[in-house]
């Protein structure tokens, strides 16, 4: 068993090292966007046995695969219409999708029913690693079956038996992970959406979500700001926030930041907007007259590769026709469900 601590100096030595390992039918653990992840070649049904034998997985269990993008999952999955919409808006992301198998890779990881589950993961090592495998990769967490997953290897090493530490032919370390929930498993293969397991996200639809915490808000506005930030390369990205006091608007933006690797958001309270970098946190809650956004040179912010995200974004309204006509503009409004739960709906 070899371990690699991945660096941003060796990322692309460990991308090919690992992917040398996988094409010799190893088994690999390496970091994933939500905890360590057991990974082989997903056609091969030598490697996939191995994978099994190291979970102690009961026979019939589905396990789900990494794919690059959407081409590579319609090619190993069956899509009609409403699951392709539904497929685009919730990925890539913390979800793993279960659709119809085309069977094209080790009958093991499919369900009894045919159906193998889906990931497009939002982590650059496991992206750039598909790729360069070529192939769909296993993505189940490191973990024996009924045990909890893994954020640092030193646990899992801990937990494991000599025989099982024989299998892993590769350690890909890169250090203690974000304390994030494995990915919310979504099975489309009904009339209905059906949440099979819960992750860090809670939804009621592909646009709209629950938050029972602070730092699932923030979870969530990192995840739709990772959603639509390829629109800020040919207009300005504009996030217009509708939401009671207290409702979680700042934090929800504290989450975008952090996508951004902005670690230091607070709320504008006292002024109108704040400046961080390319993105730009409004608050127009203290906004009485139209004249005043007069002030805010707004026009001279609304340029591509700008992020503006507006608080209070519904009494915008003075300006709302140059943000439409000028940049990229995503509505979200969040409310009350309960003293501790929020909704956040996307209305674009």
């Amino acid at each position: 068993m070899n371990t690699l601590f991945l660096t941003k100096k060796n990322f692309d030595e460990a991308v090919a090292k690992t992917a040398d390992v996988l094409k010799r039918n190893g088994l690999v653990v390496a970091p994933s966007d939500t905890v360590y992840a057991l990974i082989v070649n997903a056609a091969s049904a030598n490697s996939v046995k191995k994978l099994i034998e190291f979970k102690s997985r009961p026979a019939g269990k589905p396990i789900s695969v990494f794919v690059t993008g959407f081409k590579e999952l319609e090619d190993n999955a069956g899509l009609n219409g409403y699951q392709s919409k539904i497929v685009r808006e919730l990925l890539p992301g913390p979800f793993t999708v279960i659709l119809p198998s085309r069977h094209k890779v080790a009958p093991m990881l499919e369900s009894e029913k045919g159906t193998l589950g889906l990931r497009i993961p939002d982590y650059p090592f496991i992206n750039r690693l598909v790729r360069e495998f070529g192939k769909p990769l296993t993505a189940t967490s490191a973990n024996v079956s009924g045990r909890s997953p893994h954020y640092r290897i030193s646990t899992l090493l801990n937990e494991l038996p000599k025989a099982k530490k024989g299998l892993v032919d590769l350690i890909v370390d890169a250090g203690q992970l974000p304390h994030n929930e494995p990915s919310t498993v979504v099975d489309l293969t009904g009339s209905d959406l059906k949440i099979v397991r819960q992750g860090d996200i809670t939804f009621k639809s592909s646009k709209n979500f629950l938050s029972k915490s602070a730092s699932q808000t923030q979870k969530i506005g990192r995840y739709i700001f990772e959603k639509y930030r390829e629109l800020s390369s040919t207009k300005p990205l504009i996030f217009i926030i509708e939401g009671e006091l207290g409702v979680g608007k700042t934090v929800l933006i504290k989450g975008m930041g952090e996508a951004m690797g902005i670690d230091n958001i607070i709320s504008p309270s006292y002024v109108i907007y704040y400046e961080y970098g390319n993105f730009y946190h409004f608050d127009l809650y203290n906004v009485q007259e139209h004249e005043e956004f007069g002030h805010l040179g707004i026009d001279k912010l609304l340029k591509p590769g700008n992020i503006l995200a507006f608080e209070w974004g519904e009494k915008s309204g003075n300006i709302i026709d140059k943000l439409k006509e000028k940049g990229n503009v995503v509505y979200i409004r969040m409310r009350y469900v309960s003293e501790k739960e929020r909704e956040v709906i996307i209305k674009s």
